[in-house]
This record gives structure tokens, C-alpha cells and sequence, in this order.
């Protein structure tokens, strides 16, 4: 009936993903440092028994799925709550890779890497590369490049039914390390393609009454020195 996770975000996500596919409420209990996902104190013990009880709301969140796929078909997938990142890996030099956008060319990049990511993620690895803040009720995802050589290679926000494809070019395949949520590893095959789609099964997040988004981006972000509203 519910997932009561005591942790930190890390902790929220790992779990996450355990249970998402079952359709199991979480609710995140904050032990961590950040904790855009768990949202509730540990002193505030009254919270947790109003949840139990049935007085909250339940939040649906945007899962995306990373699959490493050749010509024979899915060689490895993995699902992300926050992002995945394809980026450099054991070379000082800049990666080559092209987007695809529902079989569509996007764009042809050298950069560190890029961030794909949900609106649950646009708080995480990539609003410090600069990506937008979307609210977790927009039904969409973030292409957020590391470090690009071209200036004018900036975030793209597209809908979250898109297929994206990412083809590393074959000198930068050995190069190249693909994690998702920094939790689970997937290699690129000699093909060097890589599909992210959304996840068949959304995260549904509990909060306690009272929970308003606005006041986690002003406590975490510091908006306003983190002050109440007038």
C-alpha cells in the first residue's frame, strides 16, 4: 500500500525504481542533505501518521527508460527517474554524437556529454549545466549539453512521448559512459546507439498535506533567502 523511504534523495531514487513498475506509492522521509524528493522532516512525525491515514496526495512523476540497442534489437535498458547522462569517460577530449528526434536529426554535438532529463531531474545534475526548472506537472523532458563547443548548442525541451536517440560517432565510442539517475551503468555496443523513451510506469510520490512546490524551490534554492511569501 505505501513505500516509507528514509533517506536521501539517492535513497528515494533507488527505491523508486524498485517499485514504480508495481504502482506503489512512496513517501520520503528526509535524512539526507538536499531533498527535493523526500520532503518530510523526520521530527515532523504527525505528517506521517496523517499519510497513513489516507490524508495526502498523490503525485505521478515521469520515469524515462535508457536502452543501449543494435541492429538485433535491446542489448541493455535501464530505467531513470532523475536524468540520464551520457558523457566523456577516461579521455580529456571532447566527445562526437548526433540527436535524433522521432527518427528526425536534431543536432550533431561535440561537448563533455549531455543530460536528458525529467522534470523531477531539471533540479538535479541539470540545472547546475544550466538547464531549465520544469514543474513536475509538465509532461515533457530536457536535452541539457555538457560543456559544448558550439555556444549556441543550448537546452532543448521537447515532449515526453518523443523517441531520442543518441548515435556516438565510432572514434568516441570507447570514451563514452552512459548512467542513469548515477546509479546503474550501461556500455555502448560497436553500434554506439542509445534510445531513451518514457518508461511504460510513472513513480507515483506521496506528499503529507500541505505540500506545495513552490515552497521546496524557495527552502532549497535560497529564492528570496528562502523566506515565506509576504
Amino acid at each position: 500500500d505505501l513505500l516509507i523511504v528514509v533517506g536521501g534523495d539517492g535513497t528515494l531514487l533507488h527505491a523508486g525504481k524498485r517499485v514504480a513498475a508495481h504502482q506503489v506509492p512512496v513517501l520520503g522521509i528526509n535524512r539526507g542533505r538536499l531533498g527535493f524528493l523526500v520532503d518530510v522532516s523526520p521530527d515532523r512525525f504527525d505528517e506521517i501518521i496523517r499519510v497513513i491515514d489516507g490524508d495526502c496526495r498523490v503525485e505521478e512523476r515521469l520515469v524515462l527508460e535508457a536502452r543501449v540497442v543494435d541492429d538485433d534489437g535491446i542489448v541493455a535498458h535501464a530505467p531513470a527517474i532523475n536524468e540520464v547522462v551520457l558523457q566523456r569517460w577516461n579521455t580529456a577530449r571532447m566527445i562526437e554524437f548526433e540527436t535524433w528526434i522521432d527518427g528526425e536529426p536534431c543536432n550533431r554535438h561535440r561537448s563533455d556529454g549531455l543530460i536528458i532529463c525529467t522534470p523531477t531531474g531539471s533540479t538535479a545534475y541539470a540545472l547546475s549545466g544550466g538547464g531549465p526548472i520544469m514543474h513536475p506537472g509538465i509532461d515533457a523532458v530536457a536535452l541539457v549539453p555538457i560543456s559544448p563547443h558550439t555556444l549556441s548548442n543550448r537546452p532543448l525541451v521537447i515532449s515526453a512521448g518523443s523517441h531520442i536517440e543518441v548515435r556516438v560517432q565510432p572514434q568516441s565510442i570507447e570514451q563514452v559512459h552512459i548512467s542513469c539517475d548515477s546509479q546503474t551503468d550501461l556500455s555502448l555496443t560497436a553500434d554506439g546507439r542509445l534510445d531513451i523513451v518514457a518508461y511504460p510506469h510513472a513513480l507515483r510520490l506521496v506528499h503529507p498535506p500541505g505540500h506545495r512546490y513552490f515552497d521546496i524551490l524557495r527552502a532549497k534554492l535560497h529564492w528570496g533567502d528562502g523566506a515565506p511569501p509576504c
